[in-house]
């Protein structure tokens, strides 16, 4: 039986979520398609593509398990250039394999990407010139992580624990990326998160009112404790122009800092960061950080918020997150 075969079989007698156009793709058969039941979201199905290794249906590999890569936009992989990237870094030896899981964007993009409150089981909804975002977030958000993350696992031979998790996302999907770490801790031990979108704010009124309400800068704010993640953070100096504050920095920049270090908000006060939870945080060594830090971050000066960017941006991730011992 060949091996997209068998892994068919395999798919269509394990549990898990009912999925539709369950089929590898004509090219590659390391590359499977699937349509999945989202309830919140019926009769709209997520569209799932997952990337397997090389290697992975060989029959000396039928014990190996594998970390797991989950992203937004899956749409996006071809413009981000996934699988040239992944074939480029395997023939390098600069990673080790890993799975990804490719996840489409909803029809409504800004009501699935956003900021949720897992333990009062809702959204938390920020505004924006083009109306809401995130009024669907935690529904999309507990669809990963109580239920996509279960059939993934259930379906092919992962590592299931938060270790060999990442969750990946650019722009409102890295915002969201952000929420399935900070939320779900439990199931994802990584986030990289390019272009994040941490500039979405409760109040709109004035951009003093923005820089006092942003609402991830908040959820890291007021932690009780840290939790066990570990982050890369990328973003553009030339993603906009936009500077609410003044000081010279664009808001995309100013954002992503103020995330990482802390800020003065307008009215004295302090709004804690990562580093202020005692995250360590590694912003001196560019694309190349410590890969001991528990924050990479850094900016990529040209940047651009847009597909190449991002496209540029995916190899050293890669590399932070499942790099070689050599690398």
């Amino acid at each position: 039986m060949k091996p997209w075969r068998a892994l068919l079989l395999a798919l269509a007698l394990v549990g898990g979520l009912h999925a539709q156009a369950l089929a590898p793709s004509a090219d590659d058969p390391s590359v499977v398609h699937a349509a999945l039941d989202a309830k919140a979201f019926a009769p709209e199905q997520i569209k799932v593509t997952v990337y397997l290794p090389p290697g992975y249906a060989d029959k000396d590999a039928v014990h190996t398990r594998y970390p797991v890569l989950y992203a937004n936009d899956g749409q996006d992989m071809a413009a981000v250039g996934l699988r040239d990237t992944l074939a480029r870094l395997y023939a390098e030896h600069a990673i080790e394999p890993v799975i990804v899981v490719a996840v489409d964007m909803l029809t409504d993009r800004a009501s699935g990407y956003g900021l949720s409150d897992r333990a009062r089981r809702r959204s938390v909804v920020g505004g924006s010139r083009i109306g809401p975002i995130g009024s669907r977030a935690y529904e999309y958000s507990d669809w990963v992580a109580t239920q996509l993350v279960p059939y993934v696992d259930a379906h092919y031979r992962t590592r299931a624990d938060a270790r060999g998790r990442t969750v990946l996302g650019w722009s409102l999907g890295a915002l969201n990326a952000f929420n399935l770490g900070w939320e779900y801790p439990d199931v994802f031990s990584r986030v990289g998160a390019f272009s994040p979108s941490f500039w979405l704010a409760a109040d709109r009124s004035t951009p003093q009112a923005v820089e006092s309400s942003r609402l991830a800068q908040a959820m890291v704010d007021r932690a009780k404790e840290r939790k066990p993640l570990r982050f890369w953070i990328t973003v553009g100096g030339r993603e906009e122009t936009n500077d609410r504050n003044g000081n010279g920095v664009i808001d995309a920049v100013e954002d992503a800092q103020d995330f990482v270090e802390g800020v003065r908000l307008p009215d004295g006060t302090h709004a804690r960061g990562l580093r202020d939870l005692g995250y360590r945080v590694d912003d001196s060594h560019g694309e190349h950080p410590s890969r001991d830090a528990d924050v990479a971050f850094y900016v990529l000066d040209d940047g651009e918020h847009n597909q190449a960017t991002w496209k540029r941006m995916l190899p050293p991730f890669l590399v932070w997150a499942y790099g070689t011992p050599a690398k």
